[in-house]
């Protein structure tokens, strides 16, 4: 007898997809038909296959019921839909269904992001802040180095005010005129001691200290490479041989010179415990700075002195230096 003929009791079908054939594979969509599905449902209720499948839930997959007296499938067998269904929306990855998608977790915040609210206004004010006053000190570098224009004539001194002492520029590094000189700053001092009397100090070669504390220190400060170097450039260059001030920021510049060198007196304890430092003279020692070997060029080695006449100390010098140093401490 043919595997797909019809039986005479009833319009069921024999063969693969008959009583007692495998179970059919693949999905059912929604709204599907089966080949079988006239005789189907002229005949629902005369053993032949009945049902195909369940209507699959909207979005979801497809179900597939077994035929009716097989023994092939105890368990529904799940199949993704085809394309053009609708697909559900994933699930959290401690809920979703085996076969169903799983959605990705949210990422973590970072950064500004991660802060509070009123955090990332405090936040973005201050970086505001500090993005203003580097663009300020920027725009007054760079019209001080700048050719003399309308903006520094108008506003020239607010220009030194900001740039002096701490900023200054130069250019003695580059040609056509790199420093080629070895420059020393000496301080003596004449200090009053607790028991009334009062003695004079020997020459303090601040530079020679200075430069100890740098040799070796892989990561020196700028106090210990340039305070002191700055400080008698600037005097230096606001006076004449004579040490007459040159311009309105002579004054300034001998009150910074002297405040810095009775810094490192206090600091190397000149004149004892409670001895008070009452006047001090600064000195310059400059000598020229050997040329290579293979140079031709002829120097003269001998050091040149240029001594500073004696400066009183005011009492708000010797208080701020002490100020400093103690909190320096």
């Amino acid at each position: 007898m043919d595997a797909d003929a019809y039986d005479e009791g009833s319009n069921a079908r024999h063969g693969p997809n008959g009583p007692g054939g495998p179970l059919r594979e693949g999905p059912v969509s929604a709204g599907a038909v089966p080949d079988d599905a006239s005789s189907a449902a002229a005949a629902p209720e005369s053993g032949g296959r009945g049902a195909a499948a369940h209507e699959p839930a909207p979005g979801g997959p497809a179900i597939e019921t077994p035929h009716a007296g097989t023994s092939h499938a105890e368990t529904p067998h799940v199949a993704t839909p085809h394309a053009g269904t609708a697909v559900a929306r994933p699930f959290p990855p401690s809920e979703a269904p085996p076969g169903y998608p799983v959605a990705a977790p949210a990422p973590a915040l970072t950064g500004i992001a991660a802060l509070s609210l009123r955090h990332q206004i405090a936040a973005a004010f201050a970086l505001a802040v500090v993005a203003v006053v580097a663009c300020v000190h920027l725009g007054m570098v760079f019209l001080h180095v700048a050719p003399s224009n309308t903006v520094t004539k108008q506003h020239g001194r607010a220009i030194d005010e900001w740039i002096y002492p701490e900023f200054e520029q130069n250019w003695k590094l580059f040609a056509p005129n790199p420093l080629q000189q070895n420059i020393d700053v000496q301080v003596r001092a004449r200090i009053r001691a607790t028991d009334g009397g009062a003695n004079e100090t020997g020459w303090y070669d601040l530079s020679a200290l200075d430069g100890a504390a740098i040799d070796g220190n892989p990561l020196p400060s700028h106090t210990q490479q340039n305070e002191l170097r700055r400080a008698w450039d600037f005097y230096a260059g606001t006076h004449d041989n004579e040490n007459r001030p040159v311009g309105l920021r002579g004054n300034l510049s001998e009150r910074y010179l002297r405040r810095v060198v009775l810094l490192r007196l206090d600091r190397e304890g000149s004149g004892g415990k409670g001895a008070v430092v009452e006047r001090v003279q600064v000195r310059s020692r400059t000598t020229n700075v050997r040329p290579p070997e293979w140079s031709d060029e002829q120097v003269s080695d001998k050091p040149v002195l240029r001594e500073l006449p004696w400066w009183t100390v005011p009492e708000e010098d010797l208080t701020d230096a002490r100020t400093t140093e103690a909190s320096a401490r």
